[in-house]
């Protein structure tokens, strides 16, 4: 006899999973990263690459070290983000007018250009994420989001945890 078995996830026990903060934060960065990747697809860019590009934008002449520090990735692999970039045309090294050791970042006419339509449809999707929610509400969640990062990055505590 052949019994149609129900999907096996809704008998899962999850215990204390759907109270840990940790446990939710993910689940929602895969939602929305997912409905980012839906939003975008025709333009072939990630939430970090997007994050790359505003910031380069918002700072022309940045340099890669700055760049890495502020997105929190290691050096190596900011490089082979920027390389991506650059083959795309989309960003573009420059020497430093201040430092020869540095290269400059600045985006290219058409990496401002892409970005000019990226920020118009991650703010379609950025409201699809907030629907949910009152403007008041969706700030307290920043708000919130934000102080726990600033809580877990502080020097502080990371001298509690060793």
């Amino acid at each position: 006899m052949n019994v149609k078995r129900k999907n096996a996830a809704q008998d899962l026990r999850l215990d204390l999973l759907p109270g840990l903060i940790g446990y939710q934060l993910r689940l929602t960065q895969l939602a929305i990263f997912g409905d980012f990747a839906a939003e975008l697809k025709e333009f072939d860019i990630s939430p970090g690459r997007f994050g790359v590009l505003v910031l380069i934008s918002a700072n022309p002449g940045m340099t890669q070290s700055l760049l890495a520090e502020a997105t929190q990735l290691d050096r190596s692999t900011m490089v082979a983000v920027i390389d991506q970039l650059e083959s795309r045309g989309l960003v573009e090294r420059r020497a430093s007018p201040t430092d020869r050791r540095s290269n400059a970042l600045v985006l290219t006419a058409a990496g401002e250009k892409l970005l000019r339509q990226l920020k118009r449809r991650v703010k379609q999707h950025e409201a699809r994420i907030a629907k949910t929610m009152s403007p008041a509400e969706t700030a307290t969640l920043v708000e919130l989001l934000s102080r726990i990062r600033s809580r877990l990055h502080s020097p502080a505590e990371r001298t509690k945890r060793k």
